[in-house]
């Protein structure tokens, strides 16, 4: 699609011209997340609304977010919807105002571009155009490559401080409907800290992993913790979601090559950069990191084609037959459907692959190894994983229902498992009964 590129001041850009009453809007999650362009959005909320003779609403739909742009109290004329509730979306959930889409990564290119979440406005962040006049956009790919030509309207903030990074898509001045310039540090990951569970964790997923071996690994302290104990690999690969710090460290120590990889050689695969600016630094103009749409990183043709491919996430509990809740806790919408099925189903068909679900044992809440999940199956047990917690692997895979209880008991916490058991057998009385 051919677009007449505006570039405005960024103080003087009025997105009362561009969005509708009714619209759907997007942008990039956590750091891709064009700041200038969604504070405005938020303090324009009213004006857009007013478009219609008796007022109007209109919608956002939102990734992960790290910024504080989206107050509940613009929920007086916004309606918020996203795949999860991680990071700053939390506020939002705990006052109601969170429709949760439950849709796996690798749907979320039909899921935005048609229907009823179909997007209507899509607001970029953008690296500088480079001397071909390439923009690049800059810290994700995933799910905004297939917007960019069924949006109705294209909006970017063109951020000097960016990443220009290697992708499918580059753009130009006529996939803009409108541009403003700007000069900030992109959004940065929180600060998370591991301590002795996520250590003792990491130790026993590290001592799975074998040289060669293609990773994906999702977020948080305790990934970052895994890649930590890999730095005596050789010719590791990646193929992943989100590609943060440690990644960058093990390419820069030597351990991550790609050289093995059976698919896409010498290079990393990622759909978005989720780091601070070490992982930024490391991406700019790096042709060893190249970034992909959600429609190649979470394809399970793709997955399927690397061999040793290694999925690993994490869950928020694991019930004793290998059921996995990714959702829900304590009753809140805190967690995604996300990928973790889009790679583990990936990694069931790779040669020599495996998928990993890594996660404490409990929490001062109590157990997260439980007879009953507390929310929804994110992960059926028939897509069996290998669990692992502080205390130990238990591999599911090819074992009867009988046999896992056994050795999910022997990773659940110690002094659980016994009640753990007997809650089990009631229920499975209660059932016969």
């Amino acid at each position: 699609m051919t677009r007449a590129a505006r570039v405005i001041d960024a103080d003087q850009l009025d997105l009362a011209q561009y969005v509708r009453p009714g619209d759907t809007v997007a942008w990039g999650q956590c750091g891709a997340e064009p700041l200038a362009l969604t504070t405005r959005l938020m303090a324009q909320r009213h004006a857009i609304a007013r478009q219609a003779k008796s007022g109007g609403r209109f919608r956002v739909f939102v990734g992960a977010t790290w910024s504080d742009a989206l107050d509940p109290a613009c929920a007086d004329v916004v309606d918020f919807a996203g795949y999860g509730g991680a990071g700053a979306n939390r506020a939002l959930e705990r006052a109601g105002l969170l429709d949760i889409l439950p849709c796996h990564y690798s749907q979320f290119r039909e899921t935005l571009t048609r229907g009823p979440n179909r997007v209507d406005v899509l607001l970029l962040q953008v690296a500088p155009a480079d001397e071909a006049g390439r923009y690049s956009l800059s810290v994700a790919h995933e799910y905004l490559v297939p917007l960019i030509d069924s949006a109705r309207v294209v909006i970017a903030e063109v951020n000097a401080a960016a990443p220009w990074t290697h992708g499918e898509r580059v753009l130009v001045s006529h996939d803009f409907d409108a541009l403003i310039h700007t000069e900030r540090m992109p959004l940065e990951a929180p600060l998370t800290l591991a301590g002795d569970v996520e250590a003792r964790i990491a130790t026993h997923v590290a001592g799975l992993i074998e040289d060669g071996s293609t990773l994906q690994l999702g977020l948080g302290a305790l990934p970052e913790t895994i890649a930590a104990r890999l730095h005596d690999r050789r010719d590791l690969g990646v193929h992943t979601g989100a590609f943060g710090d440690a990644l960058a460290d093990l390419t820069e120590a030597g351990v991550v090559t790609n050289a093995r990889k059976t698919r896409d050689a010498g290079v990393s695969i990622a759909g978005t950069l989720m780091g601070t600016r070490r992982a930024y630094r490391f991406a700019h103009r790096n042709a060893q990191a190249q970034f992909r749409s959600t429609a190649y990183t979470h394809d399970i043709d793709v997955l399927g084609s690397l061999d040793r491919f290694v999925a690993i996430n994490s869950a928020l509990e694991v019930d004793l037959t290998g059921q996995v809740n990714a959702e829900v806790a304590a009753g809140r919408y805190v967690g995604a459907v996300g990928g973790a099925l889009d790679f583990m189903r990936g990694a069931a068909r790779s040669r020599g692959g495996m998928a990993i679900v890594a996660l404490a044992s409990s929490t001062r809440h109590g157990s997260r190894i439980v007879a009953r999940l507390n929310g929804p199956v994110s992960t059926p047990r028939s897509d069996a994983a290998i669990i692992v917690t502080e205390h130990g692997v238990a591999d599911l895979r090819g074992l009867t229902l009988a046999q896992r209880v056994a050795r999910m008991l022997e990773i659940a916490p110690p002094e659980q498992r016994e009640a753990l058991a007997a809650a089990h057998h009631a229920q499975r009385e209660t059932v016969a009964a």
